[in-house]
């Protein structure tokens, strides 16, 4: 039986009452991201600004049969150069967000990362899941699986703080992180067993702040209410959490791409902790994945602009609230 997304669904549809996101796609030369930013766009979920070669991007929109109508294309000589464009967009405050269009991950995170005209910010970048499971009932946010290749400790308090906050602007009811690793006790021959105790502790101590933290927890007794019971875990995290961090990239890409792959789960991607949201997408993602995406991007880019408001909003999860969930 084909997988509803009615989660990323009901997110979509809630982003899309919100004004439009500016948006700097990144070097569109290729069908899929087009389709996707233009989409987007008539969905009014983003206000695309096509970054790249006028000629390749116009070609790629003849070819595909889509229509640009009047979405603004600044003219770029190649793909690097349509990055740089791209931030640069950000520091005139003529987009609130990224997005990656035909060009690798590391040409765009460059230009992301770079010291004097960067993004850059005092928190570490780190990259974000926000999957849609067929048979749960919350989205599930797995991190890093895409940027932090192996993480330091240091590192990993501004990826759960990235995650935290990032379930924040999704407006989860509450916010349970779980930190990952092979086996749920504290073993000195494996580190990720230590990160995860300082973790937990680091959150008791303020260092961590809005969420309930619980770790090490091995995968079965972090989303299985029942395995945790059977290794009498008693915690509020244990067999409910709704945000998995992971040891390393490794760990975290093969978790994300077997729910993908093998549970047929839909993977939304953002990365987080620069200045503005970048918009992640796969050549291999569903369009309403990448409508996803782009909507995501507009909420963390909300949550940027109004970080105190009373916004009511659907939450990506659907545990008793007083307005419906978003995914």
């Amino acid at each position: 039986m084909a997988h509803a997304r009615e989660k990323y669904e009901r997110l979509v549809a809630y982003a899309a009452t919100l004004p439009a996101t500016p948006v700097a796609v990144a070097h569109p030369c290729d069908y899929e991201s087009l389709e996707a930013a233009v989409e987007a766009a008539k969905l009014k979920l983003i206000e695309p600004i096509l970054v790249g070669p006028r000629d390749k991007i116009l070609k790629a929109a003849q070819d595909g049969g889509i229509e640009l109508g009047d979405l603004p294309i600044v003219d770029a000589p190649h793909s690097h150069a349509a990055a740089a464009l791209a931030v640069r967009l950000v520091h005139e405050g003529k987009a609130e967000a990224l997005m990656k269009g035909s060009l690798h991950t590391d040409e765009l995170m460059g230009e992301v990362v770079a010291r004097e005209a960067g993004l850059r910010t005092e928190r570490r970048i780190s990259h974000c899941f926000i999957m849609d499971v067929p048979g749960r009932a919350e989205a599930l946010i797995i991190t890093d699986a895409a940027i932090n290749i192996a993480p330091t400790l240091d590192d990993k308090r501004d990826i759960v703080q990235n995650a935290i906050d990032l379930a924040h602007a999704l407006d989860f009811p509450s916010v349970r992180v779980a930190i990952l690793s092979a086996m749920e006790t504290i073993n000195a021959k494996v580190p990720s067993t230590l990160d995860a105790a300082a973790l937990c502790k680091m959150a008791d101590r303020g260092q961590i702040v809005g969420a309930t933290l619980d770790g090490p927890l091995a995968l079965d007794n972090a989303i299985s209410e029942d395995a945790a019971r059977i290794k009498h875990i008693v915690s509020d995290v244990a067999g409910r959490a709704n945000v998995l961090v992971v040891p390393d990239l490794e760990a975290g890409n093969v978790l994300a791409k077997s729910l993908s792959f093998l549970a047929g789960a839909d993977a939304a991607g953002i990365v987080l902790g620069a200045r503005v949201p970048i918009i992640l997408t796969s050549r291999a993602d569903s369009i309403i994945t990448r409508l996803a995406s782009c909507a995501v991007a507009a909420l963390v880019a909300l949550a940027k602009r109004t970080p105190s408001a009373a916004i009511v909003k659907p939450a990506m999860a659907t545990e008793a609230v007083a307005q419906p969930a978003p995914i």
